[in-house]
């Protein structure tokens, strides 16, 4: 056995000596059956009362600590540890006091919650809070009770997938979902499960996962990947992330390093077969995968990620490394999520160990949600008709009211407009923005309160945060100030990746300082890669041309 002395030692994969060790399950002391009704898994930017993380020793503490000073901000902190009074002390140093953390006296084994930590799941869409334990692929026995342990504390009623038929084995970081039916996880989920598993398990089909993960998770289409070649624990936390129903953060490498063609393998196979819960291709932004001492993983160098985030209602914890890059990760972030605080975390300690934020943390889900959910509007040609949001809008005592706030200058304020409940059986609720002229960008939120009083934004940080379209005057008629678009990484040592959200003709030419063509092509829609890869250190010039408008931008190549 692996006692809690090691605690914070234990890298994110398994130790020589725990592979030469005998698997033994922990006794199930929860429900060992599935649910008495359908369930559903919440996203993560969803509301949570909490946030729950394992604190023993020194290591890490410099991560653990920026997490709690931030997120104690935004709900509970629950911080499972057998040393109260050393955390407090340290806390107290740093200057961050007692309110909103709740002490857990238990003993653990390591600090990746994200692996072995609780799963929330409501009955109804919006009912009853549940908790969900999967087999722990680790033989950590004292991580593999923390759920049990926070259960009791909170009055959660805990179901476990321990038993046969259901035994099924999983890992939380190789778990990502849509609130609506939808996971993500690499190919581990079957390996792990399959004939040859170490667990003393059974034998599941991919179809016997799928329905263990449906009838305890609500899962009904779970999207499975290869797993990538360099990294180790084989968790998709580490590469992508979703932001949203329809919008998945990609970690990008350069062409052809490390996992990069995997990741792009992958990700074609999902776009080529799968569109979000809207039935609309899925958005992709792409993040650095930042090299460690200009070494990637292929060359030994750290499994640096940004994508290992975590949602704490308004704010994200962001993983940092290192200046030059961390600036630009940053940036895409507060870009693809407006309003939201995002902060940097220095995770230079805890990714030699193959793990970020999102592997240590782990969340409570709210024990009274009010679930909105909305299909943004696209950028719309000038017609004198109003434009129609529709959302689903649920709560478990019914809602009350719902509002559209929107404006066309953030800096004035907003306006409002009442929604109405126009399909009972589906929750939705209907209401319009007055039609705008072309050129105007719109900015707006949905507000609901529920019968019982509860209020709730989307996006979460409203008024902060919104969702924007634009009015145009023609499909093609964009002006040079309507142009929205960037370009990252600049400088970059060859590969700029072009992101546009206009969906139109678009040509682009690179010229050196001369003002020779060195590469030209088409936009295409989302990203285009421009690759200068084989031309000298030097500004480029990257000139944008569309029907009506022109613009350039220098490139900067290292």
């Amino acid at each position: 056995m692996i006692g809690s002395a090691m605690a914070q030692h234990l890298p994110h994969g398994l130790t020589e000596a725990e592979r030469q060790m005998e698997y033994r399950p922990p006794v199930s002391n929860g429900f060992t059956t599935p649910p008495f009704s359908d369930v559903r898994t919440p996203a993560e930017w969803e509301e949570i009362d909490g946030l729950c993380v394992r604190w023993e020793g020194t290591w890490s503490r410099s991560v653990l600590r920026e997490i709690v000073r931030n997120a104690k901000e935004e709900c509970t902190v629950y911080i499972v540890t057998e040393n109260q009074n050393s955390v407090i002390s340290h806390l107290n140093q740093y200057g961050i006091d007692q309110n909103n953390i709740v002490f857990v006296d238990e003993p653990s084994n390591s600090i990746w919650f994200r692996d072995y930590g609780q799963w929330n799941v409501y009955t109804d869409d919006v009912d009853s809070l549940l908790w969900v334990d999967w087999i722990y692929n680790r033989p950590r026995p004292y991580d593999d009770v923390i759920p049990e342990a926070l259960a009791d504390l909170l009055d959660i009623p805990l179901y476990q997938t321990s038993q046969a038929p259901y035994d099924l084995v999983n890992t939380g970081g190789n778990f990502m979902v849509d609130g609506f039916g939808t996971a993500f996880a690499s190919e581990l989920i079957l390996e792990e499960n399959d004939a040859t598993n170490q667990y003393g398990t059974s034998d599941h089909s991919e179809a016997e996962v799928d329905q263990i993960m449906e009838d305890f998770m609500g899962i009904d289409r779970y999207i499975k990947m290869p797993t990538l070649p360099y990294d180790g624990i084989h968790h998709i936390d580490m590469h992508m992330k979703l932001l949203d129903e329809e919008t998945l953060l990609i970690g990008e490498y350069p062409s052809g390093v490390a996992d990069g063609p995997q990741i792009e393998s992958n990700l074609n196979y999902v776009l080529n077969n799968f569109n979000s819960v809207f039935g609309t291709e899925y958005e992709i932004i792409r993040i650095p995968m930042p090299p460690e001492g200009g070494q990637y993983p292929n060359q030994n160098g750290d499994y640096r990620t940004y994508t290992n985030s975590v949602f704490v209602n308004n704010t994200i914890l962001v993983p940092t490394y290192e200046e030059q890059w961390d600036t630009t990760a940053l940036r895409i972030y507060r870009e693809a999520l407006p309003g939201y605080k995002v902060v940097g975390i220095d995770c230079n300690e805890i990714i030699t160990a193959s793990g970020a934020i999102h592997c240590i943390t782990k969340a409570v889900s709210s024990d009274d949600p009010l679930l909105i959910s909305h299909q943004p509007l696209d950028d719309m040609v000038y017609t004198m008709n109003n434009y129609q949001v529709d959302a689903l809008i649920k709560h478990a005592d019914g809602i009350s009211t719902a509002s559209i706030y929107w404006t066309t200058d953030t800096a004035q304020g907003y306006s409002s407009a009442a929604m109405t409940l126009t399909d009972p059986l589906e929750d939705t609720w209907t209401g319009y923005i007055p039609y705008q002229q072309a050129g105007e960008k719109v900015f707006y939120y949905i507000h609901a309160e529920a019968n019982t009083g509860k209020q709730q934004n989307r996006p979460m940080p409203a008024p902060d945060g919104y969702w924007k379209f634009k009015i145009l005057s023609d499909p093609t008629g964009i002006t040079v100030a309507e142009l929205q678009f960037s370009v990252y990484p600049n400088p970059s040592f060859g590969e700029f990746s072009l992101v546009t959200e206009l969906k139109m003709p678009m040509t682009f030419t690179v010229t050196d300082a001369l003002g020779r063509s060195v590469d030209n092509g088409f936009v295409n829609s989302g990203r285009t890669l421009i690759d200068l890869n084989q031309n000298p250190t030097g500004v480029y010039i990257l000139n944008l041309e569309w029907e009506g408008g022109r613009k350039a931008v220098r490139l900067h190549k290292l």
